[in-house]
């Protein structure tokens, strides 16, 4: 069972630092590369040294090992190392380690990083394939026969069951892809840069698994992007105000799978999101009502509205009306669909900066951010605030 009371973690831990490679569909560079320019950048950017950092964290699929990283990045020793399964799901999570870490005096400065080829290299959409004998493989052993070999394929069992629960149509997800299009038009950093989209065009879109198109789906990127984590008391006297670690949670739900959670009692909203935001809300305090940013984890659209809805931002089935009507600033950046797909590590950066007040499409007066990691499996989310 999940925890019914909140934790101690709010406020003891803050973002010092983000920094980012470029992102592209063709890096030229290898996965290791990528990871230390990110690191470095992070540093730099909190007016750090290599040698400031004695704990690192990352994905347990990214393939660049702790000791490798702080080899290549002239880190020294370190006392702490962690690594997040679940892919996506991991992001926050990867911050709420390196927060626990330095809540509890294990280390001091902690360093999350996420950095793949994953356009050019091994891609997510192309299926499950030459997979090690594992339980979980068996689990996708009850649907890859059927067809179900795709991220996209999977959700789309949800997403079509989502619009059978409502009475809705697929249009209902374009809202959140034309959002994320818009905010990404005007970043510089973001690969769809200057190209934002229509409904129209979402409508026209090719269909990837129905009720799925094209443009419900996030991009494939080449890019790493890193977060420094320290104390609030250190963060306050290097070089930006600190992004201060209001809450952060990690959530299973029951009958819990990663992405064919097809046995649940109902296939039309995320229970382990669920877990997050009522640990999130528990923790922080706050409410939707007191949240000035949203960053959620858009791989695939009808996930987003599912994640407004268990957040409590609007009622099932209202998240595509709580899109359209722009009730919240939803992924300034351009999300994973405009901006790059980081497995959400990109979506922190662009919390960090939103308070800040760094953000290319700043929304004024930002002082408090709810960031989401991936959705599907097993997941992770985060409250952070601007300092005092």
């Amino acid at each position: 069972m999940s925890l019914r009371h909140p934790d101690l973690l709010g406020g003891r831990a803050a973002v010092a630092g983000i920094g980012a490679t470029a992102f592209s569909k063709d890096s030229g560079r290898s996965e290791l590369s990528l990871a230390v320019e990110a690191v470095r950048a992070a540093l730099d950017d909190a007016g750090l040294a290599p040698g400031d950092v004695d704990g690192l964290v990352t994905f347990t699929m990214d393939t660049n090992p702790e000791i490798t990283v702080a080899q290549a990045a002239g880190i020294g020793e370190l006392t702490f190392f962690s690594r997040v399964h679940y892919g996506g799901g991991a992001a926050c999570a990867t911050v709420q380690q390196a927060a626990l870490a330095v809540a509890a005096g294990v280390a001091e400065v902690v360093v999350c990083y996420r950095a793949f080829n994953e356009r050019s290299g091994r891609r997510f959409g192309s299926g499950v394939q030459q997979r090690e004998p594992s339980a979980e493989g068996a689990a996708l052993g009850w649907q890859l026969p059927f067809g179900l070999l795709t991220p996209a394929s999977w959700v789309a069992m949800a997403a079509q069951r989502y619009l059978h629960t409502y009475g809705l149509t697929p249009e209902v997800f374009g809202h959140v892809a034309v959002t994320d299009r818009r905010y990404a038009a005007t970043n510089p950093a973001a690969w769809f840069h200057g190209k934002p989209i229509t409904l129209a065009d979402h409508a026209a879109s090719r269909w990837i698994a129905e009720p799925l198109r094209l443009l419900d789906c996030c991009q494939e990127t080449d890019g790493g992007q890193a977060i420094v984590v320290t104390t609030p008391e250190r963060a306050r006297d290097l070089r930006h105000p600190p992004a201060v670690v209001l809450a952060a949670a990690q959530g299973a739900g029951r009958k819990q799978e990663a992405m064919t959670s097809f046995y649940r009692d109902g296939l039309a909203g995320l229970p382990e999101m669920g877990v997050v935001a009522r640990q999130l809300w528990r923790t922080s305090g706050l409410r939707p009502a007191d949240i000035d940013v949203g960053i959620l984890y858009d791989h695939f659209t009808p996930f987003v509205l599912m994640q407004l809805e268990e957040f409590g931002f609007c009622g099932p089935g209202e998240g595509g009306e709580f899109v359209a009507a722009e009730a919240l600033p939803l992924n300034t950046h351009g999300g994973q669909l405009g901006e790059a797909y980081l497995h959400g590590m990109n979506g922190i950066a662009e919390a960090v900066r939103q308070l800040r007040g760094s953000s290319v499409n700043q929304i004024p007066g930002a002082a408090r951010v709810l960031v989401t990691a991936g959705t599907g499996v097993p997941t992770s989310g985060l409250v952070l605030g601007a300092d005092g």
